[in-house]
């Protein structure tokens, strides 16, 4: 049995005490790359690349470090520094290497430094490649924050520091004026997740008087249930705007206007799994509320039907594998709404999520690195023969997000589905018939790029990208291929003290719901084939009168529905407010200064400056006082 006692987190020593250096290093770095201007042009790249490696090293000590100690132990506080002192709050800054921040911070920094070297190829030509490096290791440092606080107030600083980079990141060709709009449509739509987050940290500070962890998992089962299923669904709003879940998804495909490092570093490893994070460091919680609970599986369920759907319905390739990121992060959200039973899974698909989708989304640059940047699949085809090494490692990829038994993707997918069932059966259907438009959109991308006839553009001529690009690729498919093996269940019982989860042991060979697993991926696999490997694809996508087709197409009708009941009345709104404004506040103090003006212009008049007019006012007033004063006697 997990208690209280055990969560607490042990004082810092050794090499622990330098955990903040994972932050300060890339931090540090993208401060210098951007104030110093063009004297780090030649080796401004190289320098945010080893900043990263060097975050990954010390990450890479601490886990060490806390595999040979006690399970007991392995939670470690690291003071910072006194941040808020006012009245009855006093908020320390720190940060909490546990079992769970540690994995994040290992996959943050590994992932983005394979991130970083590939960008040193793909940005090789780009005039801004500085400013570029310094905008990742701002990220970097961003998403560390996030990960390592001790508590939600420095979990926020992060968290507004992920959105800003990401921002910048996407929108960094801004000469693009797409570019620039999917910045902006992303800025603006985490604010509204964060006024949730701001909120849900405001009611911690009210109620418990801290928003540390250790003091919001103490009191947790103490709140009333109204108050427990308040914060979680303004937590839930603030995971959805980070992590693109239904209703705030809406960012995620037109992100992809950044350049595809960028979408590999947000889309895989960072920014859209912060809020799956949020909501498994909250478990104290949602498990007080099983409305709250019960609102995150919605929600995991909802979009990753959504996300499977326009990942079929698109022919832009990191299209395909946005909307593909948006439906795996709807299993995981799934998997961490199911309580306990969950959290593992989801920090375990979350894990395995990061290796094979960085692995295609870096692949899906490579392709577009050797088709002149050209996005449309329908333009690829017989790639597999001339970009060998892209095809191959996109190819392990590909197994591990379907899940063929031995990838990746297969162990941690598929313990979701499993568990999915066991606390709703509608959860599991769900979760199983997304499987199977998994295996659909992914073979059809799979054929479109890389197999049949060759429909390449005239003068465009696919080549294999250099080494700095390919060797990084040959790492990550690597990991899609062994990463589930390694994890399958050391991965709950290492988490354990960190959630509180019981350990379940997990089997290797599936049981009857995978099986059925694997006969609805075969399913869809055998769809794709059928429609898309059998017969010649055409350049242009064809009309389509397919009403599923067509909403697929334009994402769900995600921004008109916004537009409709978001945008429109919000300005509809603000002008009832310009105009109330103009017409009745500055048209009365328009009026009132008005009435005032002309008396001054008439009591003005009195004023002429002649002496003799002066002494007549004054005999007249003393004639008229006279009267008043005989008048008053006789009467």
């Amino acid at each position: 049995m997990i208690t209280l006692e055990a969560l607490a987190p042990v004082a810092a020593t050794g090499m622990f005490s330098y955990a903040w250096l994972m932050i300060a290093t890339p931090a540090v770095v993208a401060a210098i790359l951007l104030l110093f201007g063009s004297i780090l042009d030649r080796i401004g790249h190289w320098l945010a690349v080893a900043a990263v490696l060097f975050s990954f090293s010390i990450a890479a000590c601490l886990f060490a470090q806390q595999l040979q100690s006690a399970p007991d132990a392995r939670a470690v506080a690291v003071p910072m520094f006194e941040w808020i002192t006012t009245g009855m709050w006093h908020i320390s800054a720190g940060l909490l290497v546990d079992q769970l921040s540690i994995l994040f911070a290992l996959l943050v920094t590994g992932v983005g430094a394979l991130i970083h070297i590939y960008s040193v190829g793909y940005m090789a030509h780009d005039e801004r490649r500085r400013r570029f490096f310094a905008y990742l290791n701002l990220f970097i440092a961003a998403m560390l924050t996030l990960v390592l606080a001790d508590n939600y107030l420095v979990l926020f600083v992060g968290w507004e520091g992920v959105g800003l980079a990401s921002y910048l990141l996407i929108g960094f060709w801004q000469h693009k004026p797409s570019a620039a709009a999917a910045g902006t449509k992303a800025f603006v739509m985490n604010r509204i997740g964060d006024l949730g987050m701001t909120m849900a940290i405001m009611a911690m500070l009210a109620l418990f008087g801290s928003s540390a962890f250790t003091a919001v998992n103490a009191a947790a089962p103490h709140l009333e249930p109204f108050w427990a299923t308040t914060i979680g669904l303004l937590l839930l709003l603030g995971a959805c705007g980070k992590s693109a879940q239904v209703p705030l998804q809406a960012w995620l495909l037109d992100a992809m206007e950044g350049p595809t490092p960028v979408s590999a570093l947000i889309h895989a490893a960072t920014m859209v799994t912060a809020g799956v994070y949020l909501v498994v460091r909250s478990h104290a919680i949602f498990e007080m509320s099983s409305a709250a609970s019960t609102a995150v599986v919605v929600v995991g369920c909802v979009t990753l039907m959504a996300g499977a759907w326009i990942g079929s319905s698109k022919d832009d390739i990191k299209k395909v594998l946005a909307g593909s990121t948006m439906s795996q992060i709807g299993y995981m959200m799934l998997a961490a709404g199911l309580g306990p039973v969950g959290y593992a899974f989801a920090i375990f698909h979350l894990l395995t999520h990061g290796f094979f989708k960085a692995n295609m989304f870096l692949g899906a640059g490579s392709v577009m690195h050797g088709m002149d940047d050209d996005v449309n699949m329908r333009h690829y085809g017989g790639l597999a023969k001339v970009m060998k090494v892209t095809f191959w490692t996109f190819a392990m990829g590909y197994l591990a997000i379907i899940g063929v038994p031995g990838f990746a993707g297969y162990f941690s997918k598929d313990h979701i589905i499993e568990a999915a069932f066991e606390v709703s059966t509608v959860a599991g259907v769900t979760a199983l018939i997304g499987a199977g438009i998994t295996a659909f959109y992914m073979t059809r991308l799979m054929v479109m790029t890389f197999l049949g006839e060759r429909r390449w553009r005239e003068k465009v001529h696919p080549h294999e990208s250099p080494w700095v690009m390919t060797v990084p690729l040959i790492i990550l498919a690597f990991f899609s291929v062994v990463a589930g093996a390694l994890m399958n269940n050391w991965i709950q019982e290492w988490l354990e003290p960190a959630t509180g989860a019981h350990v379940q042991e997990t089997a290797l060979m599936p049981g009857p719901i995978g099986w059925a697993t694997l006969l609805v991926v075969a399913s869809g696999i055998a769809l794709a084939w059928w429609i898309f490997g059998t017969k010649p694809v055409p350049n242009v996508a064809p009309a389509s009168g397919n009403p599923f087709t067509v909403t697929g197409r334009n994402d769900l009708f995600g921004d008109l529905i916004n537009d409709t009941l978001v945008v429109r009345p919000t300005l509809a709104v603000s002008r009832g407010v310009v105009t109330g404004d103009d017409r009745i506040i500055d048209a009365g103090a328009d009026g009132l200064a008005g009435v005032f003006s002309g008396l001054s212009s008439q009591a003005r008049r009195l004023q002429t400056g002649q002496v003799r007019a002066y002494a007549l006012t004054m005999t007249i007033g003393v004639v008229l006082v006279g009267a008043v004063l005989i008048l008053t006697q006789l009467a």
